[in-house]
């Protein structure tokens, strides 16, 4: 579809919300097609024109609950603006599919990821870790000790969502850039660590709500404010992923030890976490590449991540093996 046609579409869509837009600029495009809008009493939001069939109506209205229980917890995280009509989505009708549409505030600042990337100083770089394993450790005690309500529903990446016969981000081990001998492969490497993820307990110390996306990229870092956005995939799953997830495009650096070693650091100050939950990250650091590999199969019309995908492919192809057979 041409930017012209999505910026067409994000004009006709944002006439359901009480906005007297100025500016709107396309930033992204991946699971959502997002936009910037500047009003003219200077007033900045983020317009989100969902993915179809990604999440339900229902699913996307659990994931504002959660936002406004972490908010009320005292982390900050996206706050929605409602449409004129006070629903907390829009909806709109394009190529022949329904999009549901949120807005949400725009925070400026700079990416945690853009902060990193940009340091030379290792123990500034250090530092923002030990902030990001804080941010998670505060969202799992709150999401620990927090009962969703009745109507509640957002999807789970337990030892099925993540590598059942139908996980939530795809059948790995049918990409279309895999070979046959590395399909059969990754058919193996899906049976063996779902036995092991079946005998991981699922209890509230270990196991709860997650961001499940939470890498330095989704944190907005505003003077001293950390904004913590994308909810997108957030569900019930395991604290340990969390941690991966943020991790896992850090792997290869020279530092990695000690990135690892903050974020854990981090992440103790407020929570308690056990060296038998640490040792299980790079096992879930190969899970997150596996599941990286099939939400990119399933978008064929994200072609610029077809590098990253062949890089996971390699991590696999030379990490796994050796990393699932030492819990075995």
């Amino acid at each position: 579809m041409a930017d012209s046609s999505w910026l067409d579409a994000a004009r006709e869509v944002i006439a359901q919300w009480d906005l007297d837009v100025d500016n709107l600029e396309e930033v992204s495009r991946s699971e959502n097609v997002v936009f910037r809008l500047q009003c003219r009493d200077g007033g900045l939001f983020v317009l989100r024109l969902h993915r179809p069939g990604y999440h339900s109506y229902e699913e996307l209205v659990s994931e504002q609950t959660w936002t406004a229980a972490l908010a009320a917890s005292g982390i900050d995280v996206p706050v929605v603006r409602p449409t004129r009509e006070g629903l907390p989505y829009g909806n709109l009708q394009i190529l022949g599919e329904q999009r549901w549409v949120g807005v949400l505030e725009w925070v400026e600042g700079q990416t945690m990821e853009s902060l990193i990337e940009a340091s030379t100083d290792a123990r500034e770089i250090a530092e923002r870790f030990g902030q990001l394993g804080e941010i998670l450790a505060r969202m799992h005690n709150q999401a620990a000790d927090w009962q969703p309500p009745a109507k509640f529903v957002r999807h789970a990446v337990d030892a099925d969502g993540l590598m059942g016969q139908r996980p939530f981000w795809g059948p790995f081990w049918r990409a279309t850039m895999l070979s046959e001998a590395q399909r059969e492969k990754y058919a193996a490497l899906r049976e063996r660590i779902y036995a092991l993820l079946r005998a991981l307990p699922t209890s509230r110390k270990t196991y709860s709500l997650i961001h499940a996306d939470l890498h330095p990229d989704n944190v907005v870092v505003s003077d001293k404010r950390l904004h913590v956005i994308d909810f997108d995939d957030a569900g019930f799953g395991w604290h340990v992923y969390d941690l991966a997830v943020a991790l896992k495009n850090y792997e290869a650096h020279a530092d990695f030890g000690s990135y690892q070693r903050a974020l854990v650091s981090g992440y103790r100050r407020s929570r308690s976490l056990g060296d038998e939950t640490v040792a299980f990250i790079p096992l879930f650091l190969v899970i997150r590449a596996l599941a990286c590999i099939g939400w990119i199969d399933a978008r064929p019309d994200l072609e610029y991540f077809s590098e990253y995908a062949s890089g996971l492919i390699d991590y696999v192809d030379s990490h796994a093996e050796k990393v699932v057979a030492a819990f075995e």
